[in-house]
């Protein structure tokens, strides 16, 4: 039951500013706790645990909601645990930390549930009937094989860390407790190293990117920089020394205004100018600008719901669309007759091109454009479909469902977009979902992922 109390007069009044006494009764698809107060208004809480008593002060309010930060405590949750790292460690990045790993999974579960009932429109029959129980975490904390690390000046002296995305301080790297174990150490060092460097001269700085895999041992430091003159010897040099372990360092060369600044070229400075991870039993080789899911173990997983659910034939043909560097094509590719890859990023296509002749692949087409423009005119059995959180473009929806294919399998990293282009793809009447399973990409966070299998109607 949620409870309501206000320190002034009357317990209905709600302005900025205001205290009441709420039940947090489910987690959001954020950082924030969902309550209600006695007129029905819904308040997201942050700071608020599923099943907290807790005071509350609005923050900000507006027609159909209000937001509202956490005072203190009356009865903790039962769901609550005692965070493993202090916030200021955590610097934002794991916004469910104090919430129990099996609550944290089911609060995923229903964060599905809800966007598929409230954006696709399905009923709770059908929900149920086609949500699969959300498979785990292997590993809880320390899974992470990439960081990145911005940057600002504070009178003239390099600071190098992360924004906390609540309170939004900058915070100096210390420890980074989802990122594997070879992250922490090369963060410190490479902080220290650019620091120094930056004492001396401008450098251009605008983040450091770090990716490191215990499979392969194969570490790399990338810094983000301005096209401008560059110090490549001297820094390279600096990075070496106090990362001895680094397998890589490059320069990713950006242009343009910071919301959308352009990658326009990637220096190596040092070592093999890329990074190796060992992905379903085959080395990849990512450049620092390509997209590469940071949970190796769990990206695994995903394969592996994606070929179960699609069932693909040695005689078969598939398209794998926004396919990045091959995460899907690669193992499609292994399972049946031909695939075409199709994927914008240069940076990533350029990746699974190499990949294709050093593994001498000669059932893959990759292609490099925009899905809507550059897609398939040829005919496939199955199809792939991992589009970014914005979703699919209704356009795209209208070309897949032009096509033949037996059946779509679509990775979503958000529920709401997903939700909203299964209520297209039913809307059209041409694919219906038959089942969708959550997977725990990131423990401690709201994100969850989801491989949804569509198949033709007729």
């Amino acid at each position: 039951m949620t409870h309501s109390t206000q320190a002034a007069s009357s317990a209905d009044v709600c302005t900025q500013g205001s205290k009441h006494t709420v039940t947090i009764e489910r987690m959001s698809y954020g950082s924030a706790g969902i309550a209600h107060l006695p007129s029905g208004l819904c308040v997201f809480v942050e700071g608020g645990m599923w099943g907290d008593v807790c005071t509350i002060e609005i923050t900000s309010l507006s027609k159909h909601f209000a937001q509202a930060r956490l005072v203190s405590l009356i009865e903790p949750s039962e769901l609550r645990c005692e965070p493993a790292f202090s916030d200021n460690v955590l610097a934002g990045g794991a916004p469910w930390s104090h919430l129990m790993y099996e609550a944290q999974l089911s609060a995923k579960q229903s964060i599905v549930s809800d966007a598929l009932s409230r954006v696709a429109h399905l009923s709770q029959e059908t929900i149920q009937t086609l949500l699969k129980p959300i498979i785990p975490a292997k590993k809880q904390w320390g899974y992470r094989n990439k960081i990145e690390l911005s940057t600002y000046t504070d009178n003239g002296t390099l600071c190098i860390g992360m924004f906390d995305v609540q309170t939004k301080r900058f915070v100096p790297v210390s420890q980074c407790p989802l990122g594997n174990e070879m992250i922490t150490k090369a963060a410190k060092a490479a902080q220290g190293a650019l620091q120094f460097v930056a004492r001396s001269q401008d450098i251009g700085l605008e983040r450091v990117g770090i990716r490191a895999s215990v499979r392969t041992r194969s570490l790399e430091v990338a810094l983000w920089t301005k096209a401008s003159s560059f110090p490549r010897s001297y820094v390279a040099n600096m990075l070496n020394s106090a990362i001895p372990e680094a397998t890589s360092v490059v320069r990713v060369l950006t242009k343009g205004q910071r919301r959308v600044r352009k990658v326009v070229g990637v220096e190596r400075l040092s070592g093999e100018g890329s990074w190796r991870e060992q992905l379903a039993g085959r080395t990849m080789r990512i450049s620092a600008p390509s997209f590469f899911q940071v949970h190796t173990r769990a990206a695994e997983t995903l394969i592996s719901c994606v070929l179960d659910a699609l069932c693909v034939k040695p005689t078969e043909k598939a398209f794998d669309l926004y396919c990045g560097a091959g995460t899907f094509t690669l193992p499609l590719a292994d399972a049946c007759m031909n695939v075409v890859g199709v994927e914008a990023q240069g940076t990533s296509i350029n990746d699974l091109k190499r990949c294709i002749e050093r593994e001498s692949y000669t059932n893959i087409t990759a292609v490099c454009g925009d899905s809507f423009r550059e897609f398939p005119h040829t005919d496939a059995d199955v199809i792939v479909v991992d589009p970014p959180r914005a979703g699919l473009a209704p356009e795209v929806i209208a070309k897949l469902n032009a096509q033949k294919a037996r059946a779509i399998a679509y990775v979503s990293c958000d529920p709401i977009t997903l939700s909203r282009d299964i209520q297209r793809f039913c809307a059209a009447g041409v694919y219906t979902p038959v089942s969708i399973v959550p997977v725990d990409v990131f423990p401690q966070s709201f994100h969850v992922e989801c491989v949804t299998l569509l198949e033709r109607v007729n």
